[in-house]
């Protein structure tokens, strides 16, 4: 069994990619990150496996589900054990760190420029990582939610996107 492709062939090609992206962030004058459920997943925030066993296996043994997403939408018998279920889901998903530094490392990559964030993930791995200048959380179409640490966040946001929307 082998490879067609050299590996020095496909790491060179990788290193090339990053060593763009690296010119790239330097002469950005602004950078938007966009982020959905893949990121806190490399983070290592998996809803199945052995992360799921550690903090669920009680209740894969006594319901017929196999990761944290779709014990989200079972039918419990009763409200206590929905609740039981919904709270240690929170608290596992919400309040615990992501296993990697991945949120913290990107967030060091923009540190010393104007950056904003949009997400849609509801883990808060973004306001744990660090202190975020502007974060612009959309939860499907229906709300839009900005946590910040400046007054007037929604003048201030307006103000920067405009200075750049030239660009788009």
């Amino acid at each position: 069994m082998y490879i067609k492709t050299t590996t020095t062939t496909s790491t060179g090609d990788y290193c090339d990619k990053l060593a763009q992206l690296r010119e790239k962030l330097e002469q950005a004058d602004a950078v938007l990150i966009g982020a959905g459920a893949g990121l806190s997943t490399s983070a290592g925030f998996v809803y199945t496996g052995e992360r799921f066993e550690k903090y669920f296996g009680d209740f894969a043994a006594a319901y017929p589900f196999q990761d944290m997403y779709t014990g989200g939408f079972y039918p419990y018998p009763t409200l206590e054990e929905q609740w039981a279920y919904w709270s240690r889901y929170v608290y596992i998903n919400r309040y615990t760190d992501a296993p990697e530094p991945v949120y913290r490392d990107l967030l060091r990559l923009v540190q010393d420029k104007n950056y904003f964030i949009i997400t849609t993930n509801v883990d808060h791995c973004f306001q744990k990582a660090g202190p975020i200048p502007a974060l612009v959380l959309h939860k499907g179409s229906i709300r839009t939610k900005i946590h910040t640490h400046r007054l007037a966040a929604d003048r201030t946001m307006r103000h920067q996107l405009g200075r750049y929307s030239h660009l788009w």
